[in-house]
């Protein structure tokens, strides 16, 4: 054999060898994210819309990304919902809302191979003696300080309020529910205090820790009841925090001319642009964004349970532009409510 037809076969078979030892890391990623929502539809212009607006659009930037979601009616559908993930093999599962986060940790127990991540809970258990709490490796929480942004949300209310009175009522009374509620309160009663004023909150109990509660986020013909009463007891600022029932109170506003509303989870002016004229501003919860990034990580393969927790210094929660209604908003309130947030930055106020 010639020489030169020696060193073509070597060749050939060492870029065949070559071929063959490519790592399989270098081969693009296949992610299947699978969202798993609360009651209220993907369409309730609330935490739903915003966790699935986040899923799509990671899969639009990257065609390795597939995603797909599956709504629930009733409690009773969560566990079962995440059944199908796992045997659609799912490589993460995203539980939206904190009602589901005991339905996603059985399932994260019990699929160690999987990856989770529960919208507005931690992702952790409490341990035996409920003392403490133990992370679980495959499970990453997502949590907000609504309350930061809900603080900003009190104080412009209080300070917009004609009559001197403001409310706040939930969907049913889960802490991450009670947390927008509270820091609404606290905004107001900070208000009172640095202006010498005494702006009533109505639905809400700063001392007790309790208020007003439709019960679930389902019940339209209650939410409007609640608004009716309140706008009845004077409240002419109302924040339901209560996802797409929001628009129940919203719904009564453009009919009465008695008061304005604050949206809450996502920006009211986009989500729900019909209520845009009594909407005054809105509590966002950066849920799209924080879903993103989740599917985004196990994509990259850096998926880890080190849990996000959204805030106004990383503006994983902040209050919505004033729209429509920024002419009615005085200038020098705007500029308030700027350097309060500025100041619960920094520290220098507090909105725990």
């Amino acid at each position: 054999m010639k020489k030169s037809k020696l060193v073509a076969i070597l060749s050939a078979t060492t870029v065949a060898a070559s071929l063959v030892l490519v790592p399989a890391a270098t081969a693009a990623t296949k992610t299947k994210a699978c969202l798993a929502l609360d009651t209220g539809g993907v369409d309730d212009k609330s935490f739903n819309a915003a966790s699935w607006a986040g899923a799509q659009k990671i899969a639009k930037a990257n065609k390795n990304v597939k995603v797909s979601y599956l709504p629930a009616a009733s409690g009773a559908e969560y566990a079962p919902n995440i059944k199908k993930f796992v045997d659609q093999k799912c490589n993460v599962i995203i539980g939206v809302g904190f009602a589901i986060a005991g339905a996603i940790i059985s399932s994260a127990k019990a699929n160690p191979k999987i990856k989770y991540a529960i919208v507005d809970d931690s992702g952790l258990e409490p341990n035996a003696d409920y003392t403490a709490f133990t992370a679980i490796a495959n499970v990453k929480g997502l949590t907000f300080r609504t309350q930061e942004s809900s603080f900003l949300a009190g104080y412009a209310a209080a300070a917009f309020s004609t009559k001197g009175v403001v409310a706040t009522y939930g969907g049913a009374p889960y802490p991450t529910v009670t947390a927008f509620m509270d820091g609404f309160a606290q905004g107001v009663f900070y208000f009172n205090q640095v202006k010498n004023k005494g702006v009533r909150v109505l639905g809400w109990n700063r001392d007790t820790k309790n208020g007003e509660f439709v019960g679930d986020f389902a019940n339209t013909s209650k939410a409007l009841q609640i608004s009716k009463n309140f706008e009845q007891a004077g409240a002419d600022v109302i924040f339901p925090v209560a996802g797409g029932l929001g628009g129940a109170t919203a719904g009564n506003s453009m009919t009465s001319k008695k008061s304005v509303v604050i949206w809450v989870d996502t920006d009211g002016f986009v989500a729900a642009p019909q209520y845009k004229s009594v909407l005054l501003t809105s509590v966002v919860k950066g849920v799209g964004t924080s879903v993103q990034s989740v599917i985004a990580d196990e994509n990259a393969g850096k998926f880890s349970s080190t849990g996000y927790n959204g805030n106004l210094k990383n503006a994983g929660t902040f209050l919505a532009p004033y729209h429509d209604l920024i002419r009615k908003v005085p200038t020098a309130l705007r500029t308030e409510v700027t350097k309060l947030g500025n100041d619960i930055r920094s520290g220098k106020v507090s909105a725990k």
